[in-house]
């Protein structure tokens, strides 16, 4: 729950600070509780916030873990590719997350010279709009790792260029249809107001997805069948949260690790293809789409 580079700190969670003693977290802890609680009017989410942040912080060997970093920085860090064993895997064309991975370390580097751009003092130091092109990478790469081994019947296309400078995140075709993806991470739980999360930063994620989906689908002369934004377990309530219809498509927030259930066995309401079709949307998207490294 606090791995997120957008996610606030156990400290900021507990209303305190690292110099706390942890007889003033223990306070700041029970404070926070009761003012939490569901069963005096507070926040369900805020309450498990609060009992995850003590888990943390109220045991000396993991307080020391996050103060020094070395938790979150080894989930920032780029993932060393190993051995992909012997499963029946998806189709992959792209690799996920490696273009805002470099612009992350081109901008960060250029604010920073030779500093290390993963540490936890500095990701955790840097601009907003630093940490959400780290986080949104993170989340790219951690969705692809979740469904790479869909089967041989899956073909994934991972960064999808729309534009010089833009791209959509996923494009999944499935047995039976064809989908849009972006992963996100939004820094703490998620809920909704007319299909769009409910956030202090002004993203409009499923607009934006509906964009670039419209894009490609003329670009590559295909239909698709639905829009799934991905959310960390952690920020959203159900494993899959329908946000009704955006221009005639359905649209789906899921869990990550519901994601692949999802896909196998497809969004309520969304078109449906097969036989011939299918074969000659995957030509078409192969044939026609660029994805970005």
């Amino acid at each position: 729950m606090f791995d997120s580079p957008l996610s606030a700190s156990p400290y900021e969670v507990l209303g305190t600070g690292p110099a706390a003693s942890d007889d003033e977290l223990r306070r700041a802890f029970r404070a926070r509780l009761r003012a939490t609680h569901p069963d005096t009017g507070g926040d369900a989410a805020e309450f498990i916030q609060v009992q995850c942040a003590w888990e943390i912080l109220g045991e000396p060997d993991s307080r020391a873990a996050f103060d020094n970093g070395s938790a979150a920085e080894s989930s920032w860090r780029p993932a060393q590719n190993g051995s992909r064993g012997t499963r029946l895997r998806a189709t992959v064309r792209g690799t996920a997350g490696a273009w805002r991975r470099a612009a992350y370390a081109a901008a960060a580097r250029e604010r920073s010279g030779d500093a290390d751009v993963y540490s936890a003092a500095f990701v955790r130091s840097a601009p907003w709009e630093l940490r959400v092109i780290l986080a949104d990478a993170i989340a790219e790469e951690a969705t692809a790792a979740a469904i790479e081994d869909l089967g041989i019947g899956f073909t994934v296309w991972h960064s999808v260029a729309v534009g010089d400078d833009d791209a959509l995140d996923h494009v999944v075709l499935t047995p039976s249809g064809l989908y849009g993806l972006t992963s996100e991470d939004l820094g703490g739980p998620v809920r909704f107001r007319r299909g769009e999360p409910i956030g202090d930063d002004g993203r409009t994620p499923i607009a934006d997805l509906t964009r670039r989906i419209r894009l490609v689908a003329r670009a590559a002369g295909v239909r698709f069948g639905g829009a799934i934004l991905i959310l960390p377990d952690d920020d959203l309530g159900e494993a899959a949260t329908s946000l009704g219809a955006v221009r005639g498509m359905p649209a789906l927030a899921v869990r990550r690790s519901a994601l692949r259930t999802v896909l196998r066995s497809g969004v309520p309401g969304a078109r449906r293809i097969g036989g011939n079709e299918l074969f000659d949307v995957r030509t078409r998207l192969t044939q026609s789409v660029r994805t970005r490294s």
